[in-house]
């Protein structure tokens, strides 16, 4: 799948672009703008299914609740049934460190390590090489799928949609004459957000951004730590909120043989950090654990929040263990496997996002409270972080935020791609562009039969929910 490209053959850009332009005669522009559903579809809800298999059994229900709420959610859980989907496609190979699920709440604003608010892609579990089409594909029906619970129109959704994938085509080419270090450095910082924006926004649109920025900044690790944690007679102690936050002590009887455990963990994690950010890290201890429900496609997954404490009580540090697994595109890629899928997703997201978290590592853990041998990855359980929420956008912001994430898109996949070919494929019209809204709005219809389909199985009693 991998294209034979500067970064194997040292082609000039010339003989780059035309193999970009070649691809067409494989699979055409226009070709996107249909989702062809292959003839034997395994079931959406046997596919599901499979994947609760090797999650929590208690907190599975808890998962299928939270994808019944709507078709937007249940999209957000539904990546491995996409993955299935578009890997029985045809696919253009010009291959890209994909996010794996690159749906519109994936993008959000971030901390970089200087202190600088970014836009950026927040969430790796999924992430491994493939087809660049495949993001841009879920992105785009992400936007038509929350476009319907917004009753916006069919002409919104697909000025949405086209909106964020010519953004796309555009920074790409973009990308294609610049020197490979700048195209390494760029970044969507705020003062680049408002300057893409600028002519588009209106003054009600410029405030309500400049709200969104400046909310992000208060969601630092302190607020996590105040929200989370509670004083007690024996210290600081993660606040129990079960099933959703289930201290360790409360899940074992002998607590003491786990913690010791987990402490072996934080030691192993700590060696694939940096040797500045092992100092650091050492400057902590740890002093409190509990299991975290996070998400919706990850409920279920084993996710700890551990507590770390440095001078004093109020010197805290909390950090994030989330189970990693096989990626949902393993299946449908190939190409590289890793000895630990934790180490995947750091390594992904350090590949193709420009900021990533300085406590950002992975470990393994050799029989967890199942027995089971497992892989996680670890970053910091928040940090700036301003999350957008679509069901308050009017289409005009609708169509502006869609544009953020197609620009943003293109600058992670022009880090780990060729931005010469893929900006030669997609080229300077808008072919590309009208054919997403196609595939877009075809996709967002499949997504609400599974999703109705998925609503008879918990009906009938084939699946168990549960709203939390």
């Amino acid at each position: 799948m991998a294209l034979p490209s500067a970064f194997t053959a040292h082609l000039t850009p010339s003989e780059r672009a035309a193999y970009g332009r070649s691809t067409r005669t494989r699979m055409s522009r226009s070709d996107h703008g249909r989702f062809e559903e292959a003839a034997e579809r395994i079931d959406p809800v046997e596919l599901i299914d499979r994947q609760s298999n090797t999650r929590v059994s208690e907190l599975v229900p808890i998962r299928y609740g939270r994808m019944l709420e709507s078709p937007f959610r249940f999209y957000r859980g539904a990546a491995a049934i996409m993955a299935a989907d578009l890997g029985a496609t045809a696919h253009t190979g010009l291959t890209v460190q994909l996010c794996g699920d690159a749906h519109l709440l994936n993008f959000r604003l971030l901390a970089s390590p200087e202190r600088h608010l970014v836009f950026d892609i927040n969430d790796f579990d999924e992430t491994l090489p493939g087809p660049f089409e495949w993001d841009v594909k879920r992105l785009a029906a992400s936007f038509v799928i929350a476009g319907r619970e917004n009753d916006f129109t069919v002409r919104e959704q697909n000025t949405a949609v086209r909106a964020c994938v010519g953004a796309y085509r555009r920074r790409m080419r973009e990308f294609a004459g610049m020197r490979t270090l700048d195209v390494w450095y760029a970044q969507d910082d705020v003062d680049r957000m408002r300057k893409l924006m600028a002519s588009s926004m209106d003054k009600e649109t410029r405030r309500r951004t400049d709200q969104a920025t400046a909310k992000a900044r208060t969601r630092t690790h302190l607020q996590a730590f105040e929200k989370l944690t509670r004083p007690t007679a024996e210290g600081r102690q993660i606040t129990p909120d079960p099933p959703l936050i289930t201290r360790l002590r409360d899940l074992l009887t002998n607590a003491s043989e786990e913690e010791k455990g987990i402490q072996e963990v934080v030691d192993g994690y700590r060696q694939t950090l940096s040797s500045q950010h092992r100092h650091l890290l050492r400057q902590y201890h740890l002093v409190d654990i509990a299991r975290k429900v996070v998400g919706v496609g990850s409920v279920g997954t084993r996710c700890w929040i551990l507590l770390l404490l440095g001078r004093d009580d109020d010197d805290p540090l909390l950090l994030q263990a989330k189970e990693a697994g096989e990626s949902v595109l393993a299946p449908h890629v190939g190409g590289e496997t890793f000895d630990n899928e934790g180490r995947r997703v750091v390594a992904g997201q350090r590949l193709i996002q420009t900021t990533s978290d300085i406590f950002l590592g992975w470990t393994h853990v050799v029989g967890g409270l199942d027995g089971q041998d497992r892989d996680f990855y670890v970053r910091q359980l928040r940090d700036w972080k301003g999350i957008a929420r679509p069901e308050t956008m009017d289409p005009s912001l609708f169509r502006l935020f869609a544009r953020l994430c197609g620009a943003c898109l293109a600058r992670a996949h022009a880090r780990s791609g060729d931005p010469v070919a893929i900006a030669a494929y997609l080229g300077g019209g808008d072919r590309f562009d009208r054919a997403l809204a196609g595939f877009a709005q075809e996709y967002a219809d499949r997504n609400q039969r599974d999703f109705d389909a998925l609503g008879t199985a918990a009906r009938s009693g084939r699946v168990q929910t549960e709203s939390l």
